[in-house]
């Protein structure tokens, strides 16, 4: 998540109420996740086991809850909670904003576009040209929605990221501050729901098309011309790539890549990268012909045991 204009390091310690090392006019542009910083992002760790790989992660300025020795070219927040202080930044620069209609006046919605009744469009979504969004869908604030998109009803985009941090009071919310992207010709089927990223995007890629009932997690990317059928769920921060077919009712781990061309059969549970141009089966996926070798060998299995007997 980029921030409006660029702050330096000193007005950040300042909203947080926190101790800094580094220059007081060190440039701060925005906060972001571990996995999608850049140079000028703030990342927060609050964990000695992820120290080393926050300090050495591409984003520049590091909120961390020990003062420890700052990297070269880098800057530091020290803060005693920095999931709470990352937190007081999202709402500081991305505010809730209450909704005062059903279609915003902020929104933008492109030429021969067909918004049906009972439809809600948040403040600042984008919408682009020839779409078709069908009775009854969501759209949460600073959705972006490309051209020729068709969305069917009962689908919410914009939800917040499931993610919470437990305390001994409970769980503890991370706050989203992130958006959705849909780019041109995507489909989206019935009852579907795209999480925002928590300070990223999530993002459907061209041509892609969403069966009924698929639940997309935070700051996952779904590339281009990607099928997925009903039921499937992926969780947050996973990487599909272009032309990658998952079929019913499967379900993707956190933090995983699928790679391109991969094919992935009904039911199976992905919880490690796969590679692309390979189909997979089962809970772990595995290879579908190692898979189906093994289902038929454990036909023969009575077989066996009857033989055995005699």
């Amino acid at each position: 998540m980029k921030f409006p204009q660029k702050h330096t390091l000193e007005q950040i310690a300042t909203i947080l109420n926190v101790e800094y090392v580094g220059a007081a006019d060190f440039p701060v542009t925005g906060i972001n996740e571990i996995h999608v910083v850049e140079p000028g992002d703030i990342v927060f760790v609050d964990h000695p086991k992820y120290y080393d790989k926050a300090l050495q992660s591409a984003a520049t300025i590091v909120l961390i809850n020990k003062k420890v020795e700052c990297p070269a070219g880098k800057a530091l927040l020290i803060s005693d909670d920095p999931f709470r202080d990352f937190n007081k930044l999202t709402k500081y620069f991305k505010p809730f904003q209450k909704a005062t209609s059903a279609i915003s006046e902020s929104a933008r919605i492109g030429t021969n576009s067909v918004i049906q009744p009972n439809c809600f469009i948040g403040n600042n979504v984008e919408i682009g040209d020839n779409c078709m969004l069908h009775a009854g869908v969501t759209i949460y604030d600073n959705t972006i929605i490309g051209n020729n998109v068709t969305i069917h009803s009962g689908t919410i985009l914009g939800a917040d990221a499931f993610y919470y941090k437990k305390r001994d009071t409970g769980f503890d919310k991370l706050l989203s501050g992130g958006r959705v992207i849909i780019k041109d010709f995507v489909d989206v089927g019935a009852a579907c729901t795209i999480d925002k990223g928590v300070s990223g995007d999530t993002i459907i890629g061209r041509g892609s098309k969403l069966d009924n009932q698929v639940h997309i997690g935070h700051d996952t990317q779904i590339g281009e011309q990607v099928l997925i059928a009903a039921q499937t769920g992926i969780a947050g921060c996973v990487v599909v790539e272009n032309d990658v077919v998952i079929w019913g009712q499967v379900g993707v781990a956190s933090g995983v890549t699928i790679k391109e061309k991969a094919v992935i059969f009904g039911q199976s549970g992905v919880g490690r990268t796969l590679d692309g141009g390979k189909s997979y089966l089962g809970s772990p996926a595995e290879d579908s012909k190692k898979k189906f070798r093994e289902l038929a060998s454990i036909r023969q299995i009575p077989y066996i045991l009857e033989q055995i007997k005699k």
